[in-house]
Formats: C-alpha cells, structure tokens, sequence
C-alpha cells in the first residue's frame, strides 16, 4: 500500500469538509464548543464537526496534538497509543486504545491509523488518520476493532488575535460491535466536547516548545473516546 499516497488524499478530504459546510446541522453547544453532523458518505453514520478556540498559537497546537508526549495525561478518553511504523517524518502508523464510557456500555475499541501532518500557507495545519490494514497488528479479542474513515483537525490562527487558534475537528467513526446507532448519537457529541475542553485544559498544563519541528519525534493518535 502505498501509505504516503492515502495520507495525502486524506488531508485533502478533511480540507474539503473544511471548506463545505452544507448540510451540517448543530447538535450541540456547550462552554462555547459547537458540534454539528450530518450523514457521512463513506458509512452508515455521521460526519461530525467540532468547533473550538484554543488560547494557544496554531503552529504550538498542532505539534501540541500530534506529538505523543504526555498525551494521555490530559487526553482523558485514551487507555492506550503508539506508534507502529514511521513512515516518514510527518507520517505514521499508529495504534490506539480507547477507554470504554457510557458508564460502560461502550467498551473499549482499538484502531489501527495512518497519520500524517500538512503545513499549509496562512500557519494552517491539517493534522488528518484513517484506519488502514496492518497485518503486523490484527485485531484482538481483547477489544473491537474499530474503524476511522478520513478525519482529522484543521488548526489556524484566529484572525483578530493570532496568539490563539481556532480548532476545527472532523470525526467519523465506524465503532462496530453490536452498538445501536441511539446510544452512539446520545453520547458522541458530549464526548467531543469533553476532548476540546481536555486540549483546553492542556495546553495551559503542558509547556510547549516555541517553533516547529517537534512534531518529527512523535506522532499523535488524537483519537478521542469511541
């Protein structure tokens, strides 16, 4: 498989939900987050985005997102990460472990991903995963194996103040298992909120490095609960 290939298509598909918002409908706001979906192209479920400001500068947030140090001290929804194969500098195979939530009745996933981080003009990020196959790493009787269809986040500076960021994310996962559809759309939008609300908190409990570059030794799983 050419891995480099599907990293790059699917940076242009999380730009491309970016720049389309037909069709999004607002199913939930809290503590000044808006979550909108609508159906999703690639299963049956929804594409949902995310919409934060992160007082933190874009170029900070995206290294802050993607490199794995200390990420599952404030990433409160993740058991598990790691990464598997390194493509290349901005590319990586990742394995991630989700908690279970919903007092339970949503257990613990696993995915297999592919991530990879573009830089764009304007200080624009793209810090986009999709689930591949991975033979080195099947699927365990331990945990579901999920999949994620392209998603990602898209970090830019705020324009009237660009020490702060705005934080768009983009979610469309395919959990699998025997879930119906009522518990996963009851209980996924709070639990986007909770994740910008955990990057929020983050930032400011994490010191993170002035300038670029950090983000070659690490990658990000930035997977959320499922």
């Amino acid at each position: 498989m050419d891995y480099k290939a599907l990293a790059q298509q699917t940076a242009q598909e999380i730009l491309g939900y970016y720049q389309d918002t037909s069709g999004c409908k607002v199913v939930k706001t809290s503590k000044k987050i808006t979550v909108s979906g609508k159906a999703s192209k690639k299963f049956r479920g929804n594409l949902y985005r995310v919409e934060g400001i992160i007082p933190e500068s874009a170029s900070k947030l995206s290294d802050f997102l993607y490199k794995p140090e200390n990420r599952v001290t404030w990433d409160k929804s993740l058991k598990m990460y790691s990464m598997v194969q390194k493509i290349d500098s901005d590319t990586f195979i990742c394995h991630t472990i989700t908690q279970s939530f919903a007092m339970g009745s949503i257990s613990l996933r696993d995915f297999i991903d592919l991530v990879y981080l573009k830089h764009c003009e304007g200080n624009m990020d793209i810090i986009s995963s999709t689930s591949v196959d991975f033979p080195a790493y099947p699927p365990s009787s331990n945990y579901i194996r999920g999949c994620n269809h392209a998603r990602g986040y898209i970090c830019s500076p705020l324009q009237e103040n660009p020490a702060y960021s705005k934080l768009v994310m983009f979610v469309q996962t395919e959990m699998r298992g025997k879930l119906a559809p009522s518990i996963i759309e009851a209980t996924v939008p709070s639990n986007l909120v909770s994740f910008l609300l955990n990057v929020k908190d983050g930032v400011k409990t994490h010191k993170i490095p002035s300038g670029r570059g950090c983000h070659h030794d690490g990658h990000s799983s930035f997977l959320k609960k499922k």
